[in-house]
C-alpha cells in the first residue's frame, strides 16, 4: 500500500518522469539531450517550488502544469542509447 498521498504521488511521478529520459547514444548526441534535459529540469523545479511554497494553486494544478510543459519538450531529438539505428520514432 502506498502511505503517499495521491495528489503527492502523481506529482512526485511527473517529476520523475521529467528526469528519467534516455541517455543519449553517442557523444555527438549529448548537446541536444542536455538541452531537453535542461528544459524538463526547469519546469519541474518551477513546480516542485509552488509545491514547496504552499502550492498556491493546488498541487493537482501544479501537476496538469508540469505535465503540459514535458510534452512542449519530450525526450527526442537525439538518438537515445538502445534505440533503433535508424532513429525510429526519434
Amino acid at each position: 500500500m502506498n502511505a503517499i498521498p495521491e495528489p503527492t504521488h502523481d506529482l512526485l511521478t511527473a517529476a520523475l518522469e521529467a528526469l528519467d529520459i534516455p541517455h543519449p547514444a553517442t557523444v555527438g548526441d549529448g548537446e541536444a539531450h542536455a538541452k531537453v534535459l535542461a528544459d524538463r529540469v526547469m519546469h519541474t523545479v518551477i513546480a516542485l517550488r509552488n509545491v514547496l511554497d504552499g502550492y498556491p494553486l493546488g498541487i493537482e494544478w501544479t501537476t496538469e502544469y508540469l505535465r503540459e510543459r514535458l510534452a512542449e519538450h519530450p525526450p527526442t531529438g537525439y538518438r537515445a542509447w538502445g534505440a533503433p539505428r535508424d532513429g525510429a520514432g526519434q
